[in-house]
């Protein structure tokens, strides 16, 4: 058994819209919001690590859950963008935040990272105790000057603590899948930049995730209509209607914030959650399912009940 016990996040302050990009990449503005939802992006200073985003979403989430550093029992960093081959940023973040010692483990994983590392920490809380739950990303630098992906990426991060005995909700369960027969739709190799089949990414996340969710729904004995809120990778506005849809349930029930942020990457899942939880969140009783696709291919979805 684990809880979410709180989120947390971190957006970098420079905001790039939509009229500065497509000076950049040579188009129009409005092309940028009708393909992706997207109004504007965070960007990171030049001098801002993965790590700075990371320990700023994971104080965040030590904040709002009013707990300190050394009650954490392990540290999971996800991240696709981080600088270096290794060491990976999860063991310095851990570091930076005070919790030097414990066990800390990265999660290379673009945009499906965050949700794969919830799962993680769901199985691992009851044997280390609070794991802390952080997914950042700095894709600036490696978005390229293709309009097709230029226009999507912003950095920032995002945070969740997954606690053995309390929170805000219970993690239920989750349905995990991993295909890499089509690793090369969406890489970025190390010298950069990112590599995108738009096509071939769009048609496997429309079949993929509401398959996973039916999948994770019909075990638990729940239809999509019975969920209070779904709470996604915001990769795409037009890839989340594509999905609600699919699964028959009205487009409100989805929170999305991709027209402020662009795509995240892994990081985008729990910014999300973290804002709709400071907004409300969840409620007694009521379902909430978090649903992702990425490289890999990876994706999935987990389902979590307000306590």
């Amino acid at each position: 058994m684990a809880f979410v016990r709180a989120f947390g996040s971190y957006l970098p302050s420079r905001v790039v819209s939509n009229q500065e990009l497509a000076a950049r990449v040579g188009c129009d503005p409005g092309w940028i919001l009708s393909v992706s939802g997207i109004l504007e992006r965070r960007w990171a200073d030049e001098s801002e690590s993965v790590v700075d985003l990371a320990a700023n979403a994971g104080g965040d989430a030590l904040l709002r859950a009013r707990m300190s550093a050394d009650e954490i029992g392990m540290v999971i960093v996800s991240s696709g963008s981080a600088e270096r081959r290794f060491p990976g940023p999860a063991a310095e973040t851990a570091a930076r935040l005070g919790a030097s010692g414990v066990p800390a483990l990265d999660v290379p994983i673009a945009s499906a990272g965050s949700l794969f590392g919830m799962a993680i920490a769901a199985q691992l809380a009851p044997v280390c105790g609070p794991v802390l739950l952080i997914a950042a990303e700095k894709m600036s630098p490696v978005a390229g000057s293709d309009r097709n992906t230029a226009i999507l990426f912003g950095d920032g991060a995002g945070a969740c603590i997954v606690h053995p005995s309390a929170g805000l909700a219970e993690i239920a369960e989750s349905a995990l899948h991993s295909d890499g027969a089509f690793s090369g739709a969406l890489k970025l190799e190390f010298h950069g930049p990112v590599h995108m089949d738009g096509g071939a990414v769009i048609m496997h996340a429309i079949r993929k995730v509401p398959a996973a969710i039916r999948e994770l729904l019909d075990h638990a004995g729940r239809a999509p209509q019975s969920i209070a809120a779904f709470l996604m990778h915001q990769a795409n506005q037009n890839l989340i209607l594509k999905i609600a849809k699919a699964l028959d349930v009205p487009p409100e029930k989805f929170y999305s914030n991709i027209e402020r942020y662009g795509n995240t990457s892994s990081a985008s899942l729990l910014i999300a959650a973290s804002e709709w939880s400071a907004a409300g969140g969840f409620r007694p009783g009521e379902a909430v399912v978090f649903a992702a696709f990425g490289a890999g291919f990876h994706w999935g979805a987990l389902l979590a009940i307000g306590c």
